[in-house]
Formats: C-alpha cells, sequence, structure tokens
C-alpha cells in the first residue's frame, strides 16, 4: 500500500554547537524532536509548575518525539486494523510503510541499500503488542546512551501502555521506535502529531552497569540512624514545617542556585505538589 503524497520538508535551525545527541530525521515532514517542557506541554497544576522543582526538573529532562502522521488503530483481540487521515480505509496491520516513504527512500538511498526502507507501524507477535517508528534515527557522544519512555508527567491515555527501552545510540545507527500495548479492544485508538509520543533522556551506560546497580547500602531500622541522618532530616522536614516565615518554592529556589552553582542550605520540597 502505497500513496504519493508530497514530501515537504520542514526548515530548523541548526544547533550552534553540538550536543549529546544528534537526530537524523529520515521522514521528512515529521516534527522535528523538541525539548521537553517543564510543564509537561502545560498539563501540569498551576502550584506544582510554580513551587515543585522536582515535577519541573523530570518533566524538562530529555526530548520530546511525535508520531510522524495522524493516525488511528483498531484492535479486536486477534488482529489490528489502522487508518490515517486522507486514507480511504482501514487496512489489516502486518507492516506498513508510512505513505510515500518506500519510494522516496529508494530515489536517495544508495543502491544496494534501496528496499530497506523502516516499516512506520507494525503488529508485533504478542497480541495487541505494536511498534511505532518515530521517522528519526538518533545517535549519541560514545558511552552515552538514550532511555525512551513515556513522556514525563503527561496525563496517559487508558487505551494503550507504552513499553520502556534503553538504546545503545552511540554505536546502534538504526530506527528510534516505540512499543506499546492496546489495552482496549473494538475501540478506535487515534494518534496525533500535536502531542508527544514518547520522551527520551540521555543516560550515560555507567549509570546502569552492574558496578553501579549491583550494589547499594541500607540502614535498616529506624533506630539505626545516625545523629547526621537525624541533622539532615531536621534540616529538610521538620525545620521548614516549624518557621512561620517560610515562603512557598523554597525548595525550587535551593534547587535552582545549586543548578547555577550557588550552594545553599538544603530546603524540603513542597509537600503535595
Amino acid at each position: 500500500m502505497r500513496t504519493q503524497p508530497v514530501l515537504a520538508r520542514e526548515e530548523t535551525t541548526a544547533p550552534e554547537e553540538e550536543g549529546i545527541v544528534t537526530f537524523h530525521r529520515m521522514i521528512p515532514q515529521c516534527r522535528p524532536p523538541q525539548r521537553a517542557d517543564r510543564s509537561a506541554m502545560g498539563t501540569l497544576p498551576t502550584r506544582a509548575f510554580r513551587y515543585c522543582e522536582a515535577v519541573t526538573t523530570a518533566s524538562a529532562f530529555g526530548w520530546y518525539l511525535f508520531p510522524p502522521l495522524d493516525f488511528t488503530v483498531q484492535w479486536d483481540g486477534t488482529n489490528v486494523l489502522w487508518t490515517y487521515e486522507g486514507a480511504a480505509s482501514w487496512f489489516p496491520l502486518t507492516a506498513a510503510q508510512f505513505p510515500g516513504f518506500a519510494d522516496y527512500f529508494d530515489r536517495i538511498a544508495p543502491p544496494e541499500m534501496k528496499g530497506f526502507s523502516p516499516p512506520f507501524l507494525s503488529a508485533l507477535p504478542e497480541p495487541g503488542v505494536i511498534q511505532i517508528w518515530t521517522g528519526h534515527v538518533a545517535t549519541t557522544k560514545p558511552g552515552w546512551s538514550l532511555l525512551v519512555r513515556p513522556p514525563a508527567n503527561l496525563p496517559r491515555s487508558q487505551s494503550y501502555e507504552l513499553f520502556e527501552g534503553i538504546i545503545e545510540t552511540d554505536r546502534w545507527f538504526g530506527p528510534l521506535f516505540t512499543n506499546l500495548r492496546l489495552t482496549r479492544t473494538e475501540f478506535p485508538i487515534s494518534f496525533g502529531r500535536e502531542l508527544p509520543l514518547l520522551q527520551v533522556q540521555p543516560i550515560h551506560r555507567s549509570l546502569y552497569s552492574e558496578d553501579v546497580l549491583g550494589k547499594f547500602s541500607l540502614v535498616e531500622d529506624l533506630a539505626d540512624f545516625a545523629p547526621e541522618d537525624w541533622d539532615r532530616y531536621r534540616a529538610t522536614v521538620v525545620k521548614p514545617n516549624v518557621d512561620p516565615d517560610r515562603k512557598p518554592g523554597t525548595y525550587a529556589v535551593a534547587t535552582r542556585k545549586r543548578r547555577d552553582g550557588a550552594h545553599g542550605p538544603p530546603a524540603a520540597p513542597e509537600s503535595g505538589a
């Protein structure tokens, strides 16, 4: 199934200096990756956005990637059907190319690579599990990988669940995709270009090595807290809650100062935010 839409390129601004990650856009009309937003695309409650630095920092960690076109899938418990904006009907899903992309790829790719355009949408052998390609390939500097996950702190659909994965993009130059499990049957599930499909976050490979994750320390009981533990608890929890002059957002202010290099005393995160 191939259609022949006009593959129009979007203008992007090249970064002034090279970062850890380089995104390679293969499908020209894909939305470019976007720096993740501290407000989670404007969905965070105002109090959380103003005062909860923990939430806003997590929300902004990484980049959003979007579906390359508006499309809809439907699962009957066994088979998946799909359609897209402008299509005349529904199609059984096995492996589907982005409309017009296979021909576009073959016109540009070296002769020995023609016919190897990656599918945009695939049904995997597991019931209700599909794979969606963002239209991009990503590379990272040596030692760095990308954690692929659902967008942080954005409201999630009740119709599907995204798997998380870590891709060693410093050595693997392939389609940047995500796998998801459909959780509703006999119901159209839509994906649109206006909302992020996934969030990718850079992590150094050493951080998930056995040397780091294979060992940890445990203080087994409250009675085993050392005096310095109680001092830190007093500064973080007790003192702010008995201070009548404490202003909202002290943790956020202290965290921003620390991030900017001006270290100050610890402050407690805003409870309930």
